[in-house]
């Protein structure tokens, strides 16, 4: 899977937030990257009230989201290169400063690059992929591997990441697989399409867990 780089312009105001967050949510899912879509939905939220808050409602600003290998690298740019986000140890008490403490609490990384015009605040969050192009080994996934290794007979196991040829040679073998499935459940007076239709079922209702 190929994960292009984008990223949004938005202007500093807390409706903006909620319009972030859900175009994070959508994008992430595009990419495969459903586990790690709360922590990253958190993070944008905290990084983009920061410039609410220190550098002011209705400053232009930007978001980027982009892979760096296999970490999910998030970028919010903004105009004033005096104030810097700062990483507070607040009191219990304290109503502010949690921000940045919560981000690195969550990510693996982060820090802020100025720029001439502007800076960056930045945060990088573990994915769980294989590979920057790859997938992440969920539970499904691995089921999935184990039986294309065991059905191919494949040694190391088949992986879409293996280039194209790779790529259509497992997804081939997939096809074979389902095919199979289906002739199974025929064979044993079972409804193939009523299957077909739960599995998808089914497999919608975990993306959007």
């Amino acid at each position: 899977m190929t994960r292009k780089p984008w990223d949004l312009a938005f202007t500093a105001e807390p409706t903006e937030v909620a319009v972030l967050r859900r175009a994070l949510r959508l994008h992430l899912g595009i990419w495969g990257l459903h586990e790690v879509t709360d922590e990253a939905q958190l993070c944008v939220s905290e990084l983009a009230s920061n410039i609410i808050t220190h550098v002011g409602l209705g400053t232009p600003a930007t978001l980027a989201v982009s892979m760096n290998g296999v970490h999910l690298r998030i970028e919010v740019h903004d105009p004033d290169t005096r104030v810097l986000p700062t990483l507070l140890d607040p009191d219990l008490d304290s109503e502010g400063g949690r921000g940045m403490a919560l981000v690195d609490a969550i990510a693996a990384r982060w820090g802020v690059q100025l720029r001439l015009d502007r800076k960056v605040t930045w945060c990088e969050l573990a994915t769980g992929l294989t590979s920057p192009n790859g997938h992440v080994e969920g539970p499904g996934v691995q089921r999935a591997e184990a039986l294309l290794e065991f059905y191919a007979g494949a040694k190391p196991p088949l992986r879409p990441g293996a280039g194209k040829l790779g790529r259509a040679v497992a997804e081939e073998s997939v096809i074979t697989a389902i095919t199979d499935f289906l002739h199974w459940l025929r064979a044993h007076g079972c409804d193939a399409d009523e299957a077909l239709d739960r599995a998808q079922t089914r497999y919608d209702a975990q993306l959007n867990s």
